[in-house]
C-alpha cells in the first residue's frame, strides 16, 4: 500500500488533536512502514532479483552464482534464502524432459534437399551431475548437446544415404541412430545427460518427388496384392491337394483294412483247415497205427501158431467143415502129407461114426461119400 494514500486517511479513523513536536512522529511511522515494504518487497516476492527468499519447484534443483561464479550449492525443491543483488539462484529440472527440434534442412546423397519438420528427444540430467554440467556447459546445455547434435546427426544421416534410404527404407532405424549417437557423445563429454528416446517424423520432400513416391507406393501394393492373391490361391490348391489325398489316403487305409480282414479270415480258414487235416491225419494215422500193430501182432502171433501140431488141427478143422468128402485114388495125391492123411481118415471114421449114430434120431445128416 502508497504511504502517501495512507496519511490524509489517518484523522478520519483515529483524529487526535495536534500536539507539539508532531512533525517527527509522522517521521518515524513513515520509517517504520517503508521498513516494512522493504522487507515484504525482498521476502514475500521472490521472482525479483532483489529477493531473500525465493522457491525451487517440485522437479527442479536450485543453482547459484556469485559474482558470476557457479557456486556448488545444490538445492532441493522448497522455499531458501539468498543475498539479494549478490547471488543469482535459477531452477534446472531433473526429471524427464522433452525437447522438440524443428526444421531440420538436410541434403540426401543424392543431392535431393528434404527437410524434417520436428524430431522429438526425450532427456533427463541427472541430479549428482547438475553442478559439472552446468560448469561446462551452462545453463543452456541442450542446446549444445541436443538441438545442435541433432542438427549435426541429421545431416551425417542424411549425406550418407539416398532419399529411398532415408524416406522409405531405413527410416524406421532413424530414431534408433540417433539416439545412440547423441548418448554416446554425452557419454563421453557431458555424462550427467541420459537420453531416453528419439522420436523422428516424416521428412517432408519436394512434391514432384512425393507424387513419385506414392506411385510406387500404388505400384508396389498392387503387387503385393496379387502375390497375396497367388499365395491365397496356390493355398486353396494346396488345401484341395491335401484333401484328395487325405481322402485318397482314407481310402486306401479302408481298402488295406478291408484287405487285411479278408486276408485274416482266409488265413484262419487256412488254418482252420490244416487243424482239420492235421487232426484226420493224426486220427488215420492212429487207426493205421493201431492196424498195423494188430496185423504185426497177429502176423507174431500166427507165427507162434506155425507149428505141426496147429496146422494139423486146421487141417483137420478145414476138412471136417466139408459136407462132401470124396475118396479114390487121387486122394494120396491131394494129401501131401501121409501121417495127415492118415489122421485125416482116423478123424473121418469118427465122423461117419457120429453121422450114423445121429441118423437113428432123424436130424439131417450131411452126406458122405467114400470113393
Amino acid at each position: 500500500m502508497d504511504p502517501q494514500q495512507q496519511r490524509p486517511e489517518a484523522p478520519h479513523h483515529r483524529p487526535q488533536p495536534p500536539a507539539p513536536g508532531g512533525g517527527g512522529d509522522s517521521s518515524a511511522v513513515l520509517f517504520v512502514l517503508f521498513g516494512f515494504l522493504a522487507i515484504f518487497a525482498l521476502t514475500m516476492l521472490p521472482s525479483t532479483s532483489l529477493s531473500i527468499l525465493h522457491q525451487v519447484p517440485e522437479g527442479h534443483v536450485g543453482v547459484y552464482w556469485r559474482g558470476g561464479a557457479l557456486l556448488k550449492t545444490i538445492t532441493d525443491p522448497g522455499f531458501h534464502l539468498k543475498l539479494p543483488l549478490v547471488t543469482q539462484f535459477e531452477p534446472v529440472q531433473v526429471t524427464l524432459q522433452t525437447d522438440q527440434v524443428r526444421d531440420i534442412p538436410c541434403g540426401t546423397k543424392g543431392g535431393v534437399m528434404i527437410n524434417f519438420e520436428k524430431i522429438e528427444v526425450v532427456n533427463r540430467l541427472r541430479k549428482e551431475f547438475v553442478y559439472e554440467t552446468l560448469l561446462n556447459y551452462g545453463v543452456q546445455y541442450d542446446n549444445t548437446w541436443i538441438y545442435d547434435k541433432i542438427h549435426h546427426e541429421i545431416n551425417q544421416f542424411c549425406s550418407s544415404h539416398s532419399l529411398q534410404e532415408v524416406y522409405i527404407d531405413v527410416f524406421d532405424q532413424i530414431d534408433e541412430k540417433m539416439k545412440e549417437a547423441l548418448q554416446g557423445d554425452c557419454t563421453r563429454y557431458a555424462p550427467g545427460i541420459e537420453i531416453i528416446n528419439v522420436r523422428v517424423t516424416k521428412p517432408a520432400i519436394p512434391e514432384s518427388i512425393r507424387r513419385n513416391f506414392e506411385q510406387m507406393e500404388e505400384e508396389r501394393t498392387k503387387v503385393l496384392i496379387a502375390i497375396e492373391r497367388q499365395r491365397v490361391v496356390e493355398k486353396e490348391a494346396e488345401t484341395k491337394k491335401k484333401m484328395a489325398i487325405s481322402e485318397a489316403e482314407k481310402n486306401a487305409n479302408v481298402s488295406k483294412i478291408l484287405m487285411e480282414q479278408k486276408l485274416t479270415e482266409k488265413d484262419s480258414s487256412r488254418r482252420q483247415a490244416e487243424i482239420e487235416n492235421q487232426m484226420y491225419t493224426a486220427r488215420e494215422k492212429s487207426l493205421a497205427d493201431a492196424d498195423f500193430y494188430k496185423v504185426m501182432r497177429e502176423a507174431e502171433a500166427n507165427k507162434l501158431k506155425l507149428t505141426p501140431q496147429f496146422l494139423e488141427l486146421k487141417f483137420i478143422e478145414a476138412i471136417a467143415d466139408n459136407t462132401k468128402i470124396f475118396f479114390g485114388d487121387k486122394v494120396p495125391n491131394m494129401v501131401l502129407d501121409q501121417r495127415l492123411l492118415g489122421n485125416f481118415l482116423q478123424v473121418s471114421k469118427e465122423v461117419s461114426k457120429e453121422v450114423n449114430s445121429k441118423s437113428g434120431s432123424g436130424e439131417d445128416n450131411p452126406e458122405v461119400q467114400f470113393v
